[in-house]
């Protein structure tokens, strides 16, 4: 007698792709696909743009702060610098709390984009996207759980197009910034450095 298996039920591939054939399940899969795609690309617009807050807050070149942007090798690591290179740089409060704030909405789309782009899809019998899994572990008072799973239904097809619509809505607000920054930070320095920096 064989050991039970420990894998699930391996799928009906050709069940699946008969399936898929249906241009209504097609449609489907392909709405799921095209907004993983826009928030992926506002993401990313998003993303680009700390390049020119590492570029303003170490008063570097812009070819300079590439190379600290692709050295930090994740965005938290990217969010983290520009951060706390705003804790010595800024003087303003104001300017320091629109920074946070700014950087908290780059961090809410970061997480979205994270569970759709590292995460297992689960397909049913009509190849439809029903929900997905998280690839990655989760501490909880109670231990660890493993690939925590969502459904992909309408609530969470809405959460991702409000996501992407606030992604855009981030990326003119960090340009508008950057502006005001570059501002601040050239008074500053015609002031002189600040004490004890």
């Amino acid at each position: 007698m064989s050991p039970t298996s420990q894998l699930p039920p391996t799928p009906d591939f050709d069940a699946i792709e008969t399936a898929a054939r249906d241009a209504a399940a097609t449609a489907a899969r392909g709405d799921v696909f095209t907004l993983i795609g826009q928030m992926s690309y506002s993401w990313s617009n998003n993303e680009s743009l700390l390049v020119y807050f590492i570029m303003l807050l170490l008063r570097c070149d812009r070819a300079s702060a590439l190379i600290v942007f692709g050295t930090l090798n994740t965005s938290r690591a990217r969010v983290d610098l520009v951060q706390r290179l705003a804790r010595v740089k800024l003087a303003d409060r104001a300017l320091s709390g629109e920074l946070k704030r700014l950087m908290a909405r780059f961090e809410s789309g970061t997480r979205l984009r994270n569970d759709l782009l590292h995460a297992m899809f689960t397909v049913n019998e009509a190849g439809e996207i029903t929900q997905t899994h998280a690839m990655r572990l989760e501490e909880r008072a109670k231990g660890l759980r493993f690939g925590a799973a969502k459904p992909m239904d309408g609530a969470r097809i809405e959460a991702i197009r409000h996501e992407i619509q606030a992604m855009n809505e981030l990326n003119r607000d960090l340009w508008r910034f950057l502006q005001g920054l570059e501002a601040h930070l050239r008074t500053a320095e015609a002031r002189g450095p600040r004490p004890g920096a």
